[in-house]
């Protein structure tokens, strides 16, 4: 088959209930793209010390003729890497020590492997509220993004179910933002679809955004900070810190509608957005499930899309990353102690002063210091929101409609990560994947005023 070679072709167990059948390499259809370079920039280089990002599709369909399902997808994913080849590339670094993304017709592309778990259902994994069921349906628990200098920059996992299908996508963070990655997966849908081109080929040319070529020492995955040195099999987390608990929590349209109205109450001189009316929702929430004290800081972090605020803008379709953490502190008593709009204003003007030259007076400081930071440096009783509900995830249908659920994986979780997707019900819906201590989740889930009947 054009752009594929197979590796693996005996059955393997690899612990529980899911085996894998085969795993093969995937490579761009076109065989004379030749060798293309592009330098990583100052936007893509924080993430070589956090771990591969994971997103897990479950849909319910696509198990019936799972083998033809596997090849139709493998064709498409050959078709798409024609304009995304950077994702069948490698890391490497040229003779100065700076980082970049390479493809080259004869470098192996992304690795598929194909699954069975005819135990599990869909509805098992769709209630699902951890993460535990998941690990064995996502490749590359606890690997580095530096190790993509020996690793493909995507894996796939297409795991068939009783009753379903789970794609377990896990993507190279050093190379590409969440814009990025649901660009790829629609597109990658839509040929298999029968498209026979991308819509909207990706813009690769990333040092558009930023050139400076910064050096930096790091080669393996021991010249990373101390918590990369040895990855844990629960995808990262340190054996020290009190164990984690996941959960969503599904806001539904009317819900996300009287946030924003409590949030909204007092006629502020800008609106609260819905983002900046739920995150403060979230953000005083977390807080009073935490018990802390008043005069504890906390920080509120959004890693924000800066397409449209640098200058000159990019497109939507920049290929990258192209975010940038935005902080706002304040005491815990403040949050606790004012009305939920509070919190709001703190971030609505965090946002807003973001423009172009807090980016680059941002990128500057960097580059002059260039410090690789752990994934969870994200500030001390920290609320830090990543993934987007203007992300369309549930439209990315491959031929037997959308998925049921769409979740994060294992890796890059801390105590006060959280995931924005829009809602399966449509509309304004959104899920909010809430990573916690377990005691602060356990009053999180009892907290009516929170939980707004959802």
């Amino acid at each position: 088959m054009a752009g594929e070679v197979v590796l693996v072709a005996e059955e393997k167990k690899v612990g529980g209930s899911v085996e894998i059948i085969s795993t093969t390499n995937v490579k761009p259809k076109k065989s004379d793209i030749g060798r293309k370079e592009c330098q990583l920039v100052t936007f893509d280089l924080p993430y070589l010390a956090f771990y591969y990002n994971q997103k897990l599709l479950i849909y319910k369909g696509g198990h019936e003729n799972f083998d033809e399902v596997v090849e139709k997808l493998k064709d498409g994913l050959a078709l798409v890497l024609d304009e995304f080849y950077q994702l069948a590339g490698k890391l490497d670094k040229d003779e100065d020590g700076v980082f970049k993304v390479v493809y080259d017709d004869d470098m192996a592309g992304v690795e598929v492997a194909a699954a069975a778990a005819e135990d599990l259902e869909v509805a098992e994994l769709t209630a699902e509220e951890g993460t535990s069921k998941f690990k064995e349906l996502l490749p590359y628990n606890g690997v580095l993004n530096l190790e993509g200098m020996q690793r493909p920059l995507l894996a796939v996992q297409l795991t068939k179910l009783k009753d379903g299908l789970v794609m377990g996508c896990t993507f190279n963070h050093a190379i590409l933002d969440g814009t990025s990655t649901w660009h790829f997966m629609s597109s990658w849908a839509d040929i298999c679809k029968g498209a026979h081109t991308v819509a909207v080929p990706p813009f690769l040319e990333r040092t558009k955004a930023r050139s400076t070529r910064v050096k930096l020492n790091l080669t393996k995955p021991s010249d990373a900070p101390e918590h990369a040195n040895s990855a844990q099999t629960n995808g990262g987390a340190a054996k020290s810190e009190p164990p984690l608990r996941e959960k969503v929590f599904k806001f539904s349209e009317s819900a996300i509608d009287r946030i924003k109205a409590k949030v909204n109450a007092g006629s502020p001189p800008k609106p609260y957005s819905t983002f900046q009316s739920l995150s403060a929702h979230v953000w005083q929430a977390v807080t009073r499930a935490r018990d802390l004290a008043p005069t504890d800081y906390t920080v509120f972090t959004v890693f924000a899309d800066c397409r449209k605020r640098v200058d000159p803008p990019m497109p939507e379709s920049y290929f990258g990353n192209l975010i940038q953490a935005i902080f706002t502190v304040t005491g815990a008593g403040l949050v606790l102690g004012n009305p939920v709009e509070f919190g709001a204003g703190l971030i609505q003007t965090a946002i807003e002063s973001h423009n172009a030259e807090a980016i680059n007076k941002r990128n500057d400081e960097w580059e002059s210091n260039p410090i690789i930071f752990q994934y969870k440096d994200a500030g001390v009783n920290c609320v830090a929101v990543g993934s987007s509900p203007r992300f369309k995830v549930y439209e990315v249908d491959f031929g037997w409609g959308g998925p049921e659920s769409v979740r994060s994986g294992l890796n890059n979780r801390f105590d006060g990560m959280v995931y924005l997707y829009p809602g399966k019900s449509g509309g304004r819906s959104i899920d909010v994947e809430i990573s916690l201590e377990g005691k602060a989740m356990e009053k999180l889930e009892k907290d009516d005023e929170f939980l707004m009947e959802i």
